[in-house]
């Protein structure tokens, strides 16, 4: 349905200290002080893409915060999702502004010319490298475009009819082909209007089945939210040449989403069926997938799937029938999925969870079983008829295995290439590298003798992360360190340019000095340097920022980033006012927990509604503390959160005393979502700290009886767990002042704006000092100027009247 905005309520008037507001129902956007204003303006560091062939740079420009005005626009809530009924779009969507391109190696770029206010989206190369097609979004519509990389400039394919509701509106085929893309139907007329008298009732029932399901937003709500899904997801696929030709393939339908086969010949489409559910989103809904030629006739139906509202809520369930269709990016035409065979249910026991199929074009025969897991499937990543490596893993006891599999034998025994902890970081050996294959979509990167892969590693260890590139034999499965990052600077591998892995490309950044990329010679060592981009923030370049390790009162290791403004010295400048930013981490291993996956040498510059802004306003930030809450064996890691959140605060508040940074009274807990959630329950159940600011968070987990964050168990298998861990149930114990901020449409499952509401009502109810803002046209995270800046202004307001200007 449309929602219509609400002005600016709960904000405040400069005239006065923040505390002393009451009452007011709205005021003027406020900015927050140098330099942080003058910060806010400054255009972000650019995006980079380099093309499948390694030939090109792609520098694609970021818009800095957009205007209110356009985050107001009007926009549609259906089934889960959010869309602008102007563009046919996703609703607020974010984009880039410019694009500028260069030859690999070469020290000049080309703008490409765009019309002014460009907002590109949906980029996407074409397979033999010669073109970049995005998406244009204008006042009334999405076009197609073409950037010629030769010739650096781009053109226009369509006028503004692709439909981009849902998913991407359109994909490549082989050669100069072209593209398939959605389209919005013809002679659409007008949208449907909302009946002035209701019709009837909205009932919804339940006959003894068990369909519990999690918190959802923006769900359907009335007959006319129906109407105004088969409008707006209404649309067909149609061919678009390098000409701009168009050739409409098939009759409009509910399209979810849609594929093109390795080799152009057929289409993967799959299309949202009735029933509609008022309970769960567009993904749970009827589906139908079936498999089309060229010239857009059904050749065979693949699956018709009924609703899904029925999914348990224990984590690795999933829908039953196939799922997670697509196409062999080894082969031309032979599609992949996988289907249950556990029933879906995580909570049963079975010697097998999934079962992989294939199925090759022309469709007509049986599915080949090729592989089955016992955990559940997390995905594949193909190379061809005799390999591939799938990966498997389990929630519950954070496993994780790989597997080398031989789709064209599934009796072939399976090859064991990784079993740890996923959560485990030390132990892991790093990502496959893949390259274009055959068909130009992405396979894995064999060695020149076809016998060793390569893995991408992210390098955490006891002495510090230090990314790495290692080859493995599949044979012996012994791995040769062909590369591996070190200190003074965070490196790591984007790109091997060869098969013998002679010539890398990295990203190398510093405290300093922004991510550029370099590309390296490991046999020779000789550099060259590929971009040079520029510290846009130059103020942070003295801020001091170090990983400190410190100790529990339990003996697991925490970390946290500390940071601390330019020139402090806490022997002659004494304790500074210190805020802690949280947001606290499940584990099932206390060893794990302990680890530490963070370097110091990384860039860090703050953006939007950062914390780390506070450093030009005297504060010293602790920034991502961690605070696992660990349940190892058949206990569950949230029978005692309290009590670990609790002793993780306290034992970073005696580092920094320790290290004089902080007295231990001037201290300020915040966070956003579940960081929110952590604010507001260490300031109900301890006496640490002075402050607090709670942005977009969850406070009454009665609200999300059936799960939420890790929890798997609903409120009824344990009320006492979600009660005591509800800030809500609690709010006479918070004496210290709390900001609350909202975005006033979050949409994020169990992030409500009632929730901050309740918890400022019953702190005000209580006599508590609390301050609600909510931030009209903003969801789950801020993203206009406006209320970046009137956020930070109150972060800041808030901490200088609370923390730095307060009695201890």
């Amino acid at each position: 349905m449309f929602r219509h905005l609400l002005p600016l309520v709960v904000l405040p008037l400069i005239t006065m200290p923040v505390s002393a507001q009451t009452d007011q129902p709205s005021s003027p956007w406020q900015n927050p002080p140098e330099p942080i204003v003058s910060m806010l303006d400054v255009d972000p560091l650019p995006a980079v893409s380099i093309s499948p062939n390694n030939q090109w740079l792609v520098e694609f420009e970021r818009r800095s915060l957009m205007p209110i005005e356009e985050l107001a626009a009007p926009w549609v809530a259906i089934a889960g999702t959010k869309l602008n009924p102007n563009t046919w779009g996703p609703a607020q969507e974010g984009s880039f502004k410019g694009i500028k391109i260069r030859p690999l190696g070469a020290s000049e770029s080309t703008a490409i010319y765009l019309p002014a206010d460009a907002r590109i989206r949906n980029l996407r190369w074409s397979y033999d490298n010669r073109y970049l097609a995005f998406t244009l979004t204008e006042a009334d519509g999405i076009e197609l475009w073409v950037l010629d990389v030769a010739e650096a400039k781009a053109r226009p394919l369509s006028d503004p009819i692709l439909n981009g509701v849902y998913g991407t509106p359109c994909r490549w085929l082989p050669g100069d082909e072209g593209l398939i893309c959605k389209v919005r139907p013809q002679n659409m007329g007008v949208p449907p209007t909302e009946p002035a008298v209701p019709s009837g009732p909205v009932i919804e029932s339940s006959q003894g089945r068990v369909a519990a399901t999690r918190t959802y937003t923006n769900l359907l709500q009335s007959p006319h939210d129906e109407d105004l899904l088969d409008y707006y997801f209404s649309s067909q696929l149609a061919h678009i040449s390098l000409d701009g030709e168009i050739t409409r393939l098939d009759q409009p339908s509910l399209i979810r989403n849609f594929s093109v086969s390795p080799d152009g010949q057929w289409l993967l489409r799959s299309t949202v069926q009735r029933p509609f559910s008022y309970q769960v989103p567009l993904s749970r809904f009827p589906v139908r997938h079936e498999i089309l030629n060229r010239q857009g006739q059904v050749i065979h139906k693949l699956a018709e799937l009924p609703l899904a509202d029925d999914i348990p809520i224990a984590f690795d369930s999933v829908r039953q029938g196939k799922r997670g269709i697509g196409w062999r990016a080894d082969r031309p035409a032979t599609l992949h999925w996988t289907e249950a065979l556990d029933g879906g249910d995580a909570s049963v026991k079975a010697e097998h969870r999934d079962g992989l199929y294939t199925l090759a074009a022309p469709f007509d025969s049986e599915p080949t079983e090729i592989w089955r897991s016992t955990l559940r499937f997390r995905g594949i990543t193909w190379s061809h008829d005799n390999l591939a490596i799938a990966t498997e893993a389990w929630y519950d006891t954070r496993q994780l295995k790989a597997w080398a599999i031989n789709p064209a034998t599934p009796d072939a025994e399976s090859v064991l290439l990784d079993a740890r902890d996923f959560q485990d970081a030390y132990a892991n050996p790093g990502n496959p590298v893949t390259v274009p294959g055959a068909y130009g979509r992405s396979v894995l990167m064999l060695s020149e003798d076809g016998n060793s892969i390569y893995l991408n590693g992210g390098g955490a260890s006891p002495d510090g992360v230090f990314p790495f590139l290692d080859r493995l034999n599949l044979t012996s499965l012994e791995t040769d360190r062909l590369w591996q990052a070190e200190g003074g600077a965070f490196s790591r591998v984007t790109r091997l340019l060869d098969t013998n892995a002679d010539n890398i490309i990295i990203r190398r950044e510093s405290q300093t000095s922004p991510g550029n990329y370099h590309q390296l010679n490991l046999t020779s060592g000789d550099e060259r340097q590929l971009t040079e981009f520029a510290d846009p923030l130059a103020w942070y370049a003295d801020v001091q920022k170090e990983i400190v390790r410190y100790p529990r009162a339990d003996g697991v290791m925490l970390t946290a980033t500390l940071y601390l403004p330019p020139g402090y010295d806490p022997a002659n400048d004494g304790p500074l006012p210190t805020v802690f930013w949280v947001y606290p981490r499940e584990f099932k291993d206390r060893e794990v927990a302990s680890q530490n996956t963070r370097s110091e040498y990384t860039f860090t510059r703050p953006g939007r509604d950062s914390v780390l802004f506070l450093l030009t306003q005297g504060y010293a930030v602790l920034n991502g503390p961690t605070m696992p809450i660990v349940g190892e064996g058949e206990k569950e890691p949230n029978d005692t959160y309290i009590e670990q959140l609790v002793s993780s605060a306290e034992a970073a508040i005696n580092l920094l005393v320790e290290r004089g940074v902080s007295d231990g009274q001037r201290l300020a807990i915040g966070g956003h979502s579940y960081g929110a959630f952590t604010t507001a329950n260490l300031l109900a159940h301890s006496d640490l700290f002075q402050a607090g600011i709670a942005r977009s968070g969850a406070y009454n987990r009665t609200l999300t009886p059936f799960g939420f964050q890790g929890e798997q168990r609903n409120f009824w298998q344990t009320p006492e767990t979600y009660l005591t861990m509800s800030p809500f149930i609690a709010a006479e114990k918070i004496n210290e002042p709390l900001l609350l901020l909202h975005g006033a449409e979050d949409n994020n499952p169990g992030t409500y704006p009632i929730q901050s509401e309740r918890l400022y009502e019953a702190m005000k109810g209580l006599g508590g000092t609390v301050r609600y803002v909510s931030l009209p046209a903003e969801g789950h995270s801020y993203r206009s100027r406006e209320a970046v800046g009137h956020v930070l202004w109150e972060m800041v307001s808030w901490l200088d009247e609370h923390v730095k200007g307060g009695e201890p």
